[in-house]
């Protein structure tokens, strides 16, 4: 049964219109995830936008009062807590592809255990953002645009560039 929702959510849900074309769009789309798939509270103030990849939506949990745009890719065991902030194409992996072994071609290699990643309460992802396996995004910090996370962040940090790194701490 859980297949069947997927794949309803995949062919249908995800490719309704943006809502700043008509808002009842996101309403749709945030009432199946929260009703059907169970991976977010019903809530009247979070925007769940279009092609939001999900993965297979089991290890997804998401807070209340979350707004995901355009075209996200979340892969696997992602916990993303309330008044989160998540700008178009960002992408939030949970495993990657193994290449130690220079002997294998990285295609036959399989891929990593999965690392669950953690967004805390009240975080601000930037447009194109990417989050590797494993990280840990405190409260109240700040992705800046492109940025690339390769280490876990502090609370209440601003973080910018490839790799991320402090530009500096939040005040007030």
């Amino acid at each position: 049964m859980h297949k069947l929702k997927l794949i309803i959510y995949y062919v249908l849900i995800q490719y309704l219109p943006h809502s700043r074309v008509i808002r009842f769009f996101s309403v749709i789309r945030l009432w199946y995830v929260s009703k059907v798939l169970k991976i977010m509270p019903f809530d009247k103030n979070s925007k769940f936008e279009y092609s939001i990849y999900v993965s297979d939506a089991k290890k997804l949990k998401i807070g209340k009062h979350v707004r995901i745009n355009e075209n996200v890719f979340l892969q696997g065991e992602i916990e993303i807590g309330d008044f989160v902030m998540i700008a178009p194409y960002v992408s939030i992996y949970t495993k990657t592809h193994n290449h130690s072994n220079k002997d294998i071609p990285m295609v036959k290699s399989g891929v990593t255990n999965t690392q669950k990643v953690v967004i805390e309460d009240n975080v601000w992802i930037g447009r194109n953002v990417t989050i590797l396996p494993g990280i840990k995004i405190k409260e109240g910090s700040i992705i800046g645009a492109n940025s690339v996370v390769t280490k876990s962040i502090d609370a209440f940090s601003i973080m910018g560039g490839i790799p991320a790194k402090l530009i500096r701490k939040r005040q007030g």
